[in-house]
C-alpha cells in the first residue's frame, strides 16, 4: 500500500529481476535471481511442495518498484510457519482449544426466528461433522454466555492441531482467528469447506443485521478485508493440498 501523499515511502525497493521456485535436495526453495530468500529470522524460505513455492515466488514477481509485504499473504504465512510455529506449537494448539470452548458455531440467537433459522441451517451440519470426523463434539447454547464444553472435545481439538505439520498448523490457527471458530478453521483445514464459505458463515449475524438496517462504511471495509483474507487462505490450503 502506498503511503499518504507527502510521506516518505519506506517500503524497500525491488532489488531483483526474477523470482523462482526451485527443487533442492532439502525441499522447495523460493529464490530471487538464484539466491534463496531468507525469513526475518535469517532462515531459508523453503516450502513443503512446489505449488506453494511457486505461489510465493509469484507474489515476489508481482512486486513493482517497491516491495509491499502486506500484499504477500503466502510469504508472510511461510515466514511465520518457519520462524515462529516450530517454537510455539503448544501455545498454538492451546489457542485452538480455547476457541473450541467459546466457538462461534455454538452461540445461537434467541430471536429473531429468521436469524436463528439461518444459524441452525449453517452451524448444525458443521458441528455434527466436527464431532463425527474429529471427536470435537460441542454443545450449542442460546445467547452470548459460553457453556461448558466436554473436556474430551477440547482435548481433541488440541490434539488435532498438534498433529499438523508447521505450515498446516499456521494456516489452521490463522483461519480460526479470522472466523472466530475452531470448527470453521478445522473444516477448512480438513477440506470440508472453502475459506470463502467459512467467511460467509462467520458473518451470518452481521449479514442479517445489514439486510435489516443497512451497512455502514466501516463494516463494509471490515467485510471486504476479511473476505480478501479468506480468499488468500483458500489459495494457501489449495497449494498445501496439491502436494
Amino acid at each position: 500500500m502506498k503511503g499518504v501523499k507527502g510521506e516518505i515511502d519506506q517500503r524497500p525497493r525491488r532489488f531483483y529481476a526474477q523470482a523462482s521456485a526451485e527443487r533442492l535436495e532439502t525441499g522447495w526453495a523460493v529464490r530471487l535471481d538464484g539466491r534463496t530468500i531468507l525469513t526475518p529470522q535469517r532462515r531459508e524460505l523453503m516450502a513443503p511442495n512446489g505449488d506453494l513455492a511457486r505461489a510465493i515466488a509469484e507474489e515476489w514477481d508481482r512486486q513493482e518498484e517497491r516491495i509491499d509485504l502486506q500484499s504477500m499473504f503466502a510469504t508472510r504465512m511461510a515466514n511465520v510457519a518457519i520462524d515462529r510455529t516450530p517454537e510455539t506449537r503448544d501455545e498454538l494448539a492451546e489457542e485452538a482449544s480455547r476457541y473450541a470452548q467459546t466457538d462461534l458455531l455454538c452461540h445461537l440467537a434467541d430471536a429473531p426466528v429468521e436469524l436463528r433459522a439461518r444459524q441452525e441451517a449453517a452451524f448444525t451440519p458443521l458441528r455434527d461433522w466436527a464431532g463425527e470426523a474429529l471427536g470435537v463434539r460441542l454443545t450449542p447454547v442460546v445467547g452470548l454466555m459460553p457453556g461448558d464444553q466436554p473436556a474430551a472435545s477440547i482435548a481433541a481439538a488440541r490434539a488435532h492441531a498438534l498433529s499438523l505439520e508447521d505450515f498446516r498448523l499456521t494456516g489452521l490457527i490463522y483461519a480460526i482467528g479470522l472466523f472466530g471458530s475452531a470448527i470453521l478453521g478445522l473444516a477448512l483445514e480438513r477440506g470440508r469447506l472453502l475459506a470463502l464459505e467459512a467467511h460467509d458463515i462467520s458473518w451470518i449475524d452481521e449479514t442479517f443485521q445489514a439486510s435489516l438496517w443497512g451497512e455502514d462504511e466501516l463494516s463494509r471495509l471490515r467485510r471486504e478485508r476479511a473476505r480478501a483474507e479468506a480468499a488468500a487462505l483458500d489459495a494457501w490450503f489449495s497449494a498445501l493440498n496439491s502436494g
